[in-house]
């Protein structure tokens, strides 16, 4: 079914005439990607793998340790201290240092983890920062988002370049501006993946999303989207997607792709609102 869906896909961005900027990089850049929970940096790995073959250092922050998960059965305790490893794993497989910022998923406070985030920006300087999509429906992503924006506007850095990257929900072409063809590093990515043993089912559908995004933008082979904007934009996108999160605009990518569409069509005024927001309007 995925077949068809991606196939349909193609058709639409035809006609559509999606274009976005490809990525580039000129090497020697520090990257940082801001994760809420342990596996969501693969929404951006092939990206960061692509990073790393141009010679760019590059970090991975997990804000939250993912006790919450119900994939393995396991305890809270021992859920966190899986997924730990497995991020440890992944950061291995991406050749990126790992920042495990750990903050108990589901009972933190806002505070905490924008001192956290504060004092990584300041240590690392980085570049490039991939921030979590706020165009989702996961409230922990949101409000990472949120608080995320609130740390970078504290930094005030002007040549800092910041892409969002999706986790759950597509930026679909309404907002993704940049994008990443990823073929030629699929083999890594796929060793990246088998890192989150406990999350393979929930990662799968981002593999999906990829293909869907390829399709859209006419490329051949899978592609990672972005929403390249400046670290103001990003702040009113955060903080609009916070007060909005409980009407639950947006809709994910599920386990099954039969209804894989529905996650690119619910949210298109959302998306263009929050668009919007981001040139100031």
């Amino acid at each position: 079914m995925s077949a068809v869906w991606t196939g349909l896909a193609h058709v639409v961005g035809h006609l559509g005439r999606r274009r976005a900027e490809l990525w580039r990089s000129s090497g020697g850049e520090r990257v940082l990607v801001v994760a809420p929970h342990p596996d969501d940096e693969v929404g951006c790995a092939g990206t960061l793998l692509l990073h790393r073959g141009a010679g760019d250092e590059i970090h991975v922050a997990h804000a939250t340790d993912g006790r919450r998960s119900r994939a393995s059965g396991l305890e809270p305790e021992a859920v966190a201290s899986e997924r730990r490893g497995e991020a440890r794993a992944a950061a291995r497989a991406l050749g990126a240092t790992g920042h495990w910022l750990g903050l108990p998923e589901g009972d933190w406070q806002d505070s905490a983890l924008h001192r956290a985030l504060t004092d990584l920006l300041r240590e690392l300087g980085p570049r490039v920062v991939y921030a979590p999509s706020p165009i989702d429906f996961h409230p922990e992503h949101i409000r990472v988002a949120a608080v995320l924006a609130g740390a970078l506007a504290a930094e005030g850095r002007a040549d800092l370049s910041l892409r969002i990257y999706p986790v759950q929900v597509p930026l679909t072409p309404v907002l993704a501006n940049l994008v990443a063809p990823i073929s030629p590093v699929v083999e890594a990515l796929a060793g990246v993946v088998r890192c989150y043993r406990t999350q393979l089912g929930s990662i799968e559908r981002c593999a999906r999303m990829k293909r869907y995004a390829g399709a859209l933008f006419g490329r051949r082979g899978p592609i990672e989207e972005f929403w390249a904007i400046d670290a103001r934009a990003y702040a009113r996108v955060a903080s609009q997607a916070r007060e909005t999160v409980a009407v639950g605009p947006f809709r994910g990518v599920r386990r099954r792709p039969f209804v894989d569409p529905m996650a690119y069509i619910v949210g298109l005024r959302a998306r263009r609102a929050l668009r919007a927001v981001a040139l100031g309007g």
